[in-house]
């Protein structure tokens, strides 16, 4: 199996996945995406467009961001350089899960990467002096559907491990939750 799944408990719509590197003296190869694989495990398609974001700086945060329906985002993250926090946070309204959020670690050396469905806010935060992420997502950017959640609204309650992270002005003047504009909503299944 080149790929392990680990939903996360309590939110099982964002999934970790870990692919497997088949290595000897050369190096390594690994798969990093598989659509019979990742379609078994909730993580479907099609996808659109593929972006490639760097960071120079530690302590870099992007995010909270989605598009909204219409050109709603699922995405599929994966660090190539250094290492990030990973967020992705609820925005369906009326999910038991709503406002509610999950991270994990990903790096190039632990090589782990993480499904967003659409319907979650997201987030990066860079933990080394340098990161480099590539993204797969389901929607092409679309700015009048760009829209983003204040990184610390207090609702939230996301630990980040900084107190003053390095932002865009478009994130530092982003609304809280209850006042953002968003028209997701939970049609049951997950969680």
């Amino acid at each position: 199996m080149p790929f392990e799944f680990k939903p996360f408990p309590g939110m099982p719509d964002v999934v970790i996945v870990e692919p497997k590197a088949f290595g000897d003296e050369r190096g390594w190869f690994m798969e990093t995406f598989k659509e019979s694989e990742m379609s078994k495990h909730g993580i479907v398609g099609p996808f659109r467009q593929d972006n490639h974001s760097r960071s120079v700086g530690k302590g870099i945060l992007r995010g909270l961001h989605y598009q909204k329906s219409g050109a709603a985002q699922g995405k599929l993250v994966r660090c190539l350089r250094g290492e990030i926090l990973d967020v992705a946070v609820d925005i369906r309204k009326g999910s038991p899960t709503y406002g509610k959020h999950v991270s994990a670690t990903l790096s190039a050396e632990n090589r782990k990467m993480i499904w967003v469905p659409a319907g979650f806010a997201h987030g990066v935060l860079t933990l080394t002096d340098e990161a480099e992420i590539v993204y797969k997502v389901t929607s092409e950017y679309s700015p009048p559907h760009d829209r983003g959640i204040r990184w610390d609204d207090p609702a939230l309650a996301i630990p980040w491990p900084v107190k003053h992270p390095i932002l865009s002005k478009k994130d530092a003047e982003a609304p809280l939750l209850k006042d953002a504009d968003n028209d997701f909503a939970w049609k049951g299944g997950h969680p």
